[in-house]
C-alpha cells in the first residue's frame, strides 16, 4: 500500500513535478516531427483494408503480376439527351487521346462505347494506384475533369466508376486530421469552460490532451516502421479517442483533486491523495478500453485488425499523460487555477453537494429502486425495437455520401444507357491452359452481359479475365452473379481459378465482418468482465454493469436505426457499423460505471452499500456528466464528414454515451445497486457488510463520508 501511495505521489512531488514537466517538454520536442509523419505513413491500399485470406484479396495481390501497379478504372460518361452531335463525338475522340497522357493513367485507354440510341458514350480509363491508395486517385481524376471543361455546350460529362468514387471519398477525407483536431478541441474547450466556469483551468487538460495526441501519433508512427498498418480510418479515430478518453480521465482526476484540496492544506499532498483515490478507477478504465481495443486484432478485416493496436497505444499514452503531465501542471500552478471559485482548506466541509441534482436523484430512487430499474429497463428495451430494421449489408455507392458528388451523378447516367456493371467488372485469375474453358464458363453464367467477357492479360502461366455484369456492382443481384461465377469457374478442371473485383470484394468484406462480430463481441465482453471483477473484487457487480451497458448499446442502436431510416433518410449501414459501435460504447461507456462504482465500493466500506451508492452518485454525478458530454461531443464531430458511415457511427456512439451518462449510470445502475444492496459485492467480504440507515441530508454521516473520500 505504501508503495502504491509513493507511486501515486511521484508526479506531484515538490521536486519531482519539475522533473516530470521537463521530461514531457523533451518528449514533445522529439515527438512533434515524428507525429507530423504519420499521415504520410498511412497505408490506404485496398488490400490493407480487406480480409487477408479472402478470395478477392488474393486476386488483388495476384493482379500485381499482370501490371506493376494496382489499377482502378475511371469511367468517363457523356450524355446529350437529344442525341450526340458530330461536334460531341469529335470532342470525345480528342478527350480519349488526352486521357492517355494524364498523370496516373497507365496502360491502354479503352475504346469509346456508345449506347444504341447515340445519346451517351463512355470511356474506361485505367488509373494507377500505388502506396497512397485512394489518395493517388485525386490528381488523375482532377486531370480527367479538367480535360472535360472545354467540351461543347450542352454535352454533360462525369467521371465515375471506382476511380471517380474513390477520388470523391479521398476528397471527403482531405484535411480530416486538422478538421477533427480543431473541431474536437473546440467542443472540449467549450464543455470544460462550462464545467469549471474558470477562464484558465480548461487549459491544463487541453494542453495534456494535445501533448498526449502528438506523443501517441509519434509512437504509432514508430510502430509503422515495425510493420503496424495505419490507414485514414484508424488515424482519424485515434484523434477522437485520445481527446474523448483523455479528457474523461482529466475530469475525474481534477474533480477528486478539488475535493482533496479541502482536506489538505498542501496542494502536493492533496494531489497525491487524489491520485491514490482516483488512480485505480482511471487505470481500470484505460485498461478496459485498451484491452478491448486489442481484441480487434482477432478480426479478419485488416482495417479492423489494425485499428486495435493503434487505439490501444493511444489510450496508453493518454493514460500516461493524464496521470503524469496533468498532475504536475496542476500542482505547479496552484489553487489559483480554479479561480473564481478556489477550493479552500476546510477539513470539515462537505465537498459533494447533498442538495445537488445527483444527490436528489439518489434519494428519489432510494424510495422505490425496484420499480425504477424495471421501468427504466423496459423503456430501454422498447428503444431496441428499431434493431428489427437494421440493414447491415452495407451501403450502396449512391447512398454512401451525405451529399451527391459527381461520381454518383455519373453512375446514375451510366446505368441509364449501359450495363450497370460497366467499369467495375468481375476479375477472374486462373491457369492460362484453362483460359478458353474459363471464358466459356463465365459467359454462360446468368447475370453476365452478352459478349462482355475478355482476356486482359497473361503472365507466368496465369491468365486474367474480366467480365461485365448486367446488374449494378453494389446490388444484391450482382452478389448473386458473383456467387454463380465462382461456382462456375471453381468447377473448371485444373483451372485453380479465383474470382475478385469490386462486388466480390464487398461480399468478402461482409462475410469477414459477420465473423468478426461473432468473435470479437463476446471476447470484449469477457475482457471487460474480468477487468471489472478485478477492480471491484466481485462477480455480481460486474455482471450487472455489463448487462446495463449491453442494454444501453442495443437501445442506442435501435434509436439510431430508426433515426437513420425515418428522419435522416440514410439507406442501410456499413457492414462494420455494429461492431465499431459496440467496441466504442462498451469499452468507453463502461468508463462511467467504473468511475461511479469504484467510488461506491470505497464509500460502501464505511457506510454500507445503499448509503455508499447515494454518496458515490452525489460525488461523481457532476464529473461523469461532464465527461459524457465531452466524449459524446468528440464522437459527434465525426458527423461533420460527408461520409454516411462516419456520420452514422458518430451519431450512434454519441447517443449511446449520453444514454450511459444520463440514464444507465445515473438511474439504472443506481436503482439496481440500491435494490440488490450489499449482495452486489458477492463473493467479497463487503457483501456481508451491513447497510446503515440513511442519515438526514447534511448530517454527521454525510460529513464523515467526505473525509474518507
Amino acid at each position: 500500500m505504501n508503495r502504491i501511495k509513493a507511486l501515486a505521489a511521484l508526479p506531484c512531488g515538490r521536486r519531482s513535478k519539475w522533473v516530470v514537466l521537463a521530461l514531457w517538454v523533451v518528449l514533445l520536442v522529439a515527438a512533434a516531427p515524428l507525429a507530423s509523419k504519420l499521415t504520410d505513413a498511412q497505408n490506404n491500399e485496398v488490400s490493407s483494408w480487406l480480409p487477408a485470406e479472402a478470395e478477392s484479396t488474393k486476386v488483388i495481390n495476384e493482379q500485381k503480376d499482370f501490371r506493376p501497379d494496382t489499377t482502378v478504372p475511371a469511367v468517363v460518361v457523356y450524355e446529350r439527351s437529344s442525341g450526340l452531335t458530330q461536334a460531341d463525338k469529335d470532342a470525345i475522340v480528342a478527350d480519349r487521346t488526352m486521357f492517355g497522357t494524364a498523370k496516373g493513367v497507365t496502360g491502354k485507354v479503352e475504346d469509346t462505347t456508345f449506347d444504341k440510341d447515340q445519346k451517351a458514350a463512355q470511356i474506361l480509363v485505367p488509373i494507377s494506384v500505388k502506396d497512397g491508395g485512394w489518395n493517388d486517385l485525386g490528381d488523375a481524376v482532377d486531370q480527367l475533369k479538367e480535360a472535360l471543361k472545354d467540351n461543347p455546350t450542352g454535352l454533360k460529362s462525369y467521371v465515375t466508376g471506382p476511380a471517380g468514387l474513390g477520388a470523391d471519398q479521398a476528397e471527403s477525407f482531405e484535411g480530416i486530421d486538422g478538421t477533427l483536431l480543431y473541431a474536437t478541441l473546440g467542443v472540449v474547450v467549450l464543455i470544460l469552460l462550462f464545467t469549471y466556469r474558470s477562464p484558465v483551468l480548461w487549459l491544463l487538460p487541453v494542453i495534456s490532451a494535445v501533448g498526449a495526441l502528438f506523443s501517441a501519433q509519434a509512437v504509432v508512427y514508430l510502430f509503422t516502421k515495425a510493420g503496424l498498418v495505419v490507414n485514414g480510418q484508424s488515424a482519424a479515430i485515434l484523434t477522437v479517442l485520445i481527446f474523448g478518453a483523455g479528457t474523461d480521465y482529466a475530469l475525474l482526476l481534477i474533480a477528486r483533486y478539488r475535493e482533496e484540496l479541502h482536506r489538505y492544506e498542501d496542494r502536493h499532498e492533496a494531489m497525491a491523495a487524489a491520485m491514490f483515490r482516483a488512480g485505480p478507477a482511471i487505470v481500470a478504465s484505460a485498461a478496459t478500453v485498451g484491452v478491448g481495443m486489442l481484441c480487434l486484432m482477432a478480426a479478419e478485416m485488416q482495417s479492423t485488425k489494425g485499428l486495435g493496436p493503434v487505439c490501444a497505444l493511444g489510450v496508453l499514452v493518454g493514460l500516461i499523460a493524464m496521470t503524469t503531465l496533468l498532475p504536475a501542471l496542476l500542482v505547479i500552478v496552484g489553487r489559483w487555477v480554479f479561480w473564481p471559485v478556489r477550493p479552500q482548506f476546510e477539513p470539515d466541509a462537505i465537498t459533494h453537494d447533498e442538495k445537488g441534482v445527483w444527490a436528489r436523484v439518489g434519494r428519489k430512487i432510494s424510495g422505490g429502486p425496484r420499480v425504477v430499474w424495471i421501468i427504466t429497463a423496459v423503456i430501454l428495451g422498447v428503444m431496441t425495437i428499431g434493431l428489427t430494421n437494421l440493414n447491415g449489408d452495407g451501403i450502396a455507392n449512391k447512398d454512401s455520401f451525405t451529399n451527391k458528388p459527381q461520381s454518383i451523378h455519373g453512375q446514375e447516367v451510366s446505368e441509364r444507357y449501359f450495363p450497370a456493371g460497366s467499369g467495375d467488372p468481375i476479375v477472374v485469375i486462373g491457369k492460362e491452359s484453362a483460359a478458353a474453358a474459363l471464358i466459356q464458363a463465365i459467359q454462360g453464367t446468368p447475370g453476365i452481359a452478352p459478349g462482355q467477357v475478355h482476356q486482359t492479360g497473361a503472365v507466368g502461366g496465369r491468365v486474367q479475365i474480366e467480365a461485365t455484369m448486367i446488374a449494378s456492382p453494389d446490388s444484391k443481384a450482382a452478389n448473386g452473379t458473383v456467387e454463380r461465377v465462382r461456382d462456375s469457374v471453381h468447377g473448371v478442371p485444373d483451372a485453380a481459378a479465383k474470382v475478385g473485383g469490386g462486388t466480390a470484394t464487398r461480399m468478402d468484406i461482409t462475410s469477414a465482418s459477420e465473423h468478426d462480430d461473432k468473435v470479437i463481441i463476446p471476447l470484449i465482453l469477457l475482457v471487460v468482465l474480468i477487468v471489472l471483477g478485478l477492480l471491484l473484487r466481485a462477480v455480481v457487480a460486474p455482471l450487472v454493469l455489463i448487462a446495463t451497458v449491453v442494454l444501453s448499446f442495443a437501445a442506442a442502436l435501435g434509436i439510431s436505426v430508426f433515426t437513420f431510416e425515418h428522419l435522416l433518410g440514410f439507406k442501410g449501414t456499413d457492414v462494420g457499423f455494429p461492431l465499431f459501435v459496440f467496441v466504442f460504447l462498451v469499452a468507453l461507456g463502461i468508463d462511467y460505471n467504473v468511475f461511479l462504482m469504484s467510488r461506491v465500493h470505497e464509500e460502501s466500506k464505511r457506510h454500507g452499500t445503499r448509503r455508499g451508492m447515494q454518496i458515490g452518485l452525489a460525488a461523481t454525478g457532476g464529473v461523469i456528466t461532464s465527461a459524457g458530454l465531452v466524449l459524446a461531443s468528440t464522437f459527434a464531430v465525426l458527423g461533420t464528414l460527408p461520409i454516411v458511415a462516419f456520420a452514422e457511427m458518430g451519431f450512434t456512439v454519441a447517443l449511446g454515451v449520453l444514454l450511459d451518462t444520463f440514464i444507465v449510470r445515473s438511474v439504472l445502475v443506481t436503482a439496481l445497486t440500491l435494490d440488490i444492496g450489499q449482495k452486489i459485492w458477492w463473493p467479497s467480504k463487503l457483501a456481508r457488510h451491513p447497510d446503515e440507515d440513511d442519515p438526514e441530508p447534511g448530517g454527521d454521516d454525510a460529513r464523515e463520508s467526505v473525509l474518507v473520500g
